[in-house]
């Protein structure tokens, strides 16, 4: 698989994303051949018509030649597997069934931006490193966040810290649940693995194998106990919800999982640093990417519905997601197809309505020269991280620190980038939307433990506790990063109250308890 932009993940996707250069490039393949033509056993969506029982799902299901994984019966759709070539059509004539599609070669992958940032911004391996305290940071590397300091996360501890009875899902790569600024916060009992389409609950069994949840997790909420660094929301509870595999795909069958555990275990907030479906944009006019598009779409729903509050990367393809005409990367295997697209394609999770969309900045408050942006898809604009555009004496990498595996230090995260306090927990520096998310998380993670929110409410208060950020009047420093689809120059499109490269402003923590 070759090294792209997305965001949380290119990440993840937004789907995201973006975030880990280290672990895609470690992905020696991309996704497999889908198995509907090879003969092999493949994960199937079967996706009834709206508010269609699905109590007759598994004769059907059986009866074409497959086996039930999970049943989503208040969405209407079930997760199947099948070695049969004709399994999709077979069900696609079953009464009720609006649409059945084969999921496996269906992914896409994190990554932390560009191959061009890593190569020009690489640094010395650090295997130790003490930072300065900064003003309420006072953990052993708080010196070195800068994105803490940018958004006055210090300040607001002063006011809160955040309320244990608030409960973030990072849906992601699973997390570390044994790492030391983490540990004490990781709500075991709400921790699944979603990645085969039905949940297994607990922390164990959603341990991270890559290092991007364990990353985004630490800047929600890395607890403050004096080691390593401190997360916006160090006093919230986290549930690891893992939906990306070792190589950083999220599949469709584990994304609609996620947010069905999410809203049926008492998730407040979830980030969502990647982008989910094999197609970076998906057209509803394709009946593939329609099946996809639509099951994920109501798991999304289902979990507004419960109050849940969908924060999510706006990716790392510097597009105008607003004004899509090419997708240059899907589907997301070995072959993608140069198409025309329009308005009709839209970016999963970003693009459902009332999810909160996240551009990313870097250390001097310009848009990160990766981030994708849209005046119709960002809401709010975080810290990200830029290592070309935004080198700082602050941010000297212009990348975002944050927890990482141990077991994966030497393996997911590049050397430049390894950084282990004196305790010996183990820490990486990473940049993409995949970071600008999880702040934003845990910013409003921060306003619901001070005025109880939910849903809606939540996210129009998370809009309200940022600063504007006007339109550049000069966009020269991006004419090198035009969109990876198109091509095009990016351009912002909105005044200082609402645009397309920083939404409502740069999010605020002090806004948001104050």
């Amino acid at each position: 698989m070759s090294v792209s932009r997305r965001g949380g993940s290119r990440g993840t996707a937004v789907l995201g994303a973006v975030a880990v250069v280290a672990a895609a490039a470690l992905a020696t393949g991309v996704a497999s051949a889908d198995a509907s033509t090879t003969g092999a056993s493949s994960t199937y969506l079967v996706v009834y018509k709206e508010k269609t029982s699905t109590s007759g799902a598994g004769s059907a299901v059986a009866a074409a030649g497959g086996q039930v994984v999970a049943t989503y019966a208040p969405i209407s759709v079930v997760v199947a597997r099948s070695a049969s070539p004709d399994f999709a059509a077979k069900m696609r004539r079953v009464t009720g069934v609006e649409g059945a599609v084969a999921t496996t070669r269906f992914a896409t992958a994190v990554d932390g931006g560009a191959v061009s940032a890593d190569t020009a911004a690489a640094t010395t391996t650090q295997t130790t490193a003490n930072g300065a305290a900064l003003p309420g940071l006072n953990d052993s590397l708080s010196g070195l966040q800068w994105d803490m300091t940018q958004i006055k996360v210090g300040e607001a501890h002063a006011i809160s810290t955040g309320d244990p009875s608030i409960l973030v899902g990072d849906i992601d790569t699973g997390l570390d649940y044994t790492h030391p600024d983490l540990a004490a916060n990781v709500d075991s009992g709400a921790s699944a693995n979603c990645v085969s389409g039905v949940a297994e609950p607990g922390a164990a069994a959603a341990a991270d194998d890559n290092g991007h949840g364990t990353h985004t997790a630490g800047t929600i909420a890395a607890a403050a106990n004096g080691i390593g660094i401190v997360g916006v929301a160090p006093n919230v509870k986290i549930a690891g919800i893992k939906a990306g595999n070792a190589a950083g795909f999220f599949f469709p069958e584990a994304v609609v999982c996620s947010f069905m555990w999410a809203a049926d275990h008492g998730v407040d907030v979830t980030n969502n640093s990647y982008f989910a479906d094999p197609w970076l944009f998906n057209c509803r006019n394709d009946a593939e990417q329609r099946a996809i598009w639509t099951a994920e779409r109501r798991a999304i729903k289902y979990a507004q519905n419960k109050g849940v509050l969908v924060v999510a990367a706006a990716g790392n393809q510097a597009d105008d997601l607003s004004h899509p005409t090419l997708d240059a990367t899907s589907p997301d295997d070995t072959n993608p197809v140069l198409r025309t697209i329009s308005n009709a394609c839209a970016v999963v999770p970003t693009e459902v309505p009332g999810v909160v969309g996240v551009s990313a900045t870097g250390n001097q408050q310009m848009k990160s020269f990766y981030s994708s942006y849209g005046i119709s898809a960002v809401d709010v604009a975080a810290p990200g991280g830029d290592s070309i555009l935004q080198l700082t004496p602050a941010a000297p990498n212009g990348r975002v620190l944050s927890t990482w595996p141990a077991a994966l230090l030497t393996v997911t995260c590049l050397p430049a980038r390894r950084l282990v306090d004196a305790s010996g927990a183990t820490y990486c520096y990473q940049q993409g939307t995949s970071m600008a998310s999880p702040h934003a998380a845990g910013v409003a993670a921060l306003i619901a433990s001070v005025t109880g929110d939910t849903g809606g409410a939540l996210a129009a208060d998370l809009q309200r506790a940022t600063n504007p950020i006007a339109c550049p009047a000069d966009v020269s420093p991006y004419a090198f990063f035009p969109g990876v689809d198109d091509g095009a120059a990016q351009r912002c499109q909105g005044g200082r109250g609402q645009n397309g490269w920083f939404g409502s402003g740069e999010v605020d923590a002090l806004k948001a308890v104050g």
